[in-house]
């Protein structure tokens, strides 16, 4: 039911007394609102098919139909309405109740106008939030999208646009990005995207492995290559033949690997541990690193022809903090994810906290505002607001109070302005998890000048 403020909203009274009715009509009109009455549920029912009823205030104990199967009727009938309870029999077992069959509150008679105002008020804002959470569904149905993938930016516009080009294609692929921006999920995009769709996905992070078992993990061994090779095995370029191989953090690859790597690149035959023979395989290699892996080449850090050849087309994968409009989208996106699983698939976010959200700068990127999401549905009941954000995250866009500054060591003007900045840049690196550039804006001074003062205040 969706709340139009250019109309009064209107509310239908169930209640089989009639004084308590005409007492309700009278107050609710004086509250701003359109009245419609109802002396039990099947004469409610029928009203209440029509549509147009925003909230539905029902009594629970009445003639024929009672306010619990009325209550029943209307989630059997897809009656949207925002239904409140209302009983001078009020037990905590009704309460109950009620609300597991779909009412929003619940009040006991007698009440005051002030009672009945706050709770519409409440139930109000609840249909809100609401709107705003289906204006958002809508928005993120409408904007670019890929999979488990959703933007409404421009750049990651751009993205999707490249994805879809090299889906088709088994060009190999260098996926550039910050830890958390989500590299995994653009590299499932471009398997899943094109003609290897219906063969292996196969994923392993080059650094978690540790080196003597990596060249098994992804080559393979026979019987006997080592003491513990007690038989066969395959690797994970043969698992991944005629789809895909995606090698995460591969700046992370040993030197010695690297060679080897290299030339599977090459030939597209690979050659288990201990054995006499090579083997052909048809595998898409996409790679992804949080380091600049040309920087790193140049310097003489990881092999200049492998780098080449992983990235004869490079994907970079903006930070969140450079698209900050899609924050809203991702909260709705996780919200759905999470919120079923957790047994909380109704949850709505305050504009509040979604303001909040817009204002920090996401140093672990979309991988922390997923994990601040789901953290949220653990401590939320209805709706996710500016409590069940974590204490850094409060703290960076100031909704605690900011640590005090420092008592000057002296009456120096010198000695105090130094010490004042040394606590600034200290605030804004913590602000933009340790960005120098952004810290720098942030300070209003050059990076060039920010970098001078860390090195005068050996700031690390």
């Amino acid at each position: 039911m969706t709340l139009d403020k250019s109309e009064k909203t209107k509310i239908l009274v169930v209640d089989d007394e009639e004084n308590l009715r005409h007492m309700l009509q009278v107050m609710l009109k004086k509250l701003g609102y359109l009245v419609e009455t109802a002396a039990e549920g099947g004469e409610a029912l029928e009203k209440a098919r029509r549509g147009g009823h925003t909230f539905i205030l029902c009594d629970i104990r009445m003639p024929n139909m009672d306010g619990k199967a009325f209550l029943k009727e209307c989630a059997s009938q897809g009656i949207g309405s925002t239904i409140i309870m209302m009983s001078a029999y009020g037990s905590v077992e009704d309460a109950i109740d009620c609300m597991k069959l779909g009412a929003y509150d619940y009040i006991s008679k007698p009440f005051n106008a002030d009672e009945i105002a706050l709770v519409l008020k409440k139930a109000e804002e609840r249909e809100r939030l609401k709107e705003e959470n289906r204006r958002l569904r809508r928005e993120m149905q409408e904007s670019g999208s890929l999979g488990n993938i959703v933007s409404r930016s421009d750049r990651m516009a751009e993205v999707f646009r490249l994805i879809r080009k090299l889906a088709e294609v088994k060009t190999t692929v260098l996926i550039q990005g910050e830890s958390g921006t989500g590299k995994e999920l653009i590299a499932r995009a471009l398997h899943f995207n094109g003609p290897r769709k219906d063969a292996p996905f196969v994923a392993v992070n080059c650094g978690a492995i540790p080196e003597q078992l990596l060249e098994s993990e992804l080559f393979g061994h026979v019987k006997g290559a080592f003491t513990d090779a007690s038989s066969d095995k395959r690797g994970l370029f043969e698992e991944a033949d005629g789809g895909t191989l995606f090698l995460d953090e591969i700046a992370e690859m040993p030197a010695a690997l690297q060679v080897k790597l290299l030339r599977v690149l090459q030939d597209e035959e690979i050659r288990r541990v201990g054995a006499a023979t090579s083997k052909k395989v048809d595998v898409r290699v996409i790679s992804a690193t949080a380091k600049d892996l040309g920087a790193l080449a140049a310097a003489g850090n990881f092999r200049e022809d492998l780098y080449f050849r992983l990235n004869v087309f490079s994907l970079t994968v903006p930070p969140l903090r450079e698209r900050l409009e899609d924050v809203p989208l991702l909260v709705e996106h996780f919200l759905e994810k999470h919120g079923e699983r957790m047994g909380k698939p109704g949850v709505v976010t305050s504009a509040e906290l979604l303001r909040a959200l817009v204002q920090y700068p996401w140093p672990g990127n979309v991988r922390e505002l997923e994990n601040c999401i789901e953290r949220g549905l653990v401590l939320c009941d209805e709706t996710l607001d500016l409590s069940s954000l974590p204490d850094t995250v409060r703290r960076s866009i100031g909704l605690e109070r900011r640590r005090q500054l420092p008592e000057p060591e002296s009456l120096s003007i010198k000695a105090g302005a130094e010490q004042l900045e040394r606590e600034l840049i200290r605030r804004a690196l913590a602000q933009t998890g340790g960005n120098r550039t952004h810290a720098a804006k942030l300070l209003e001074i050059s990076h060039r000048a920010l970098l001078y003062k860390l090195k005068d205040y050996s700031i690390e």
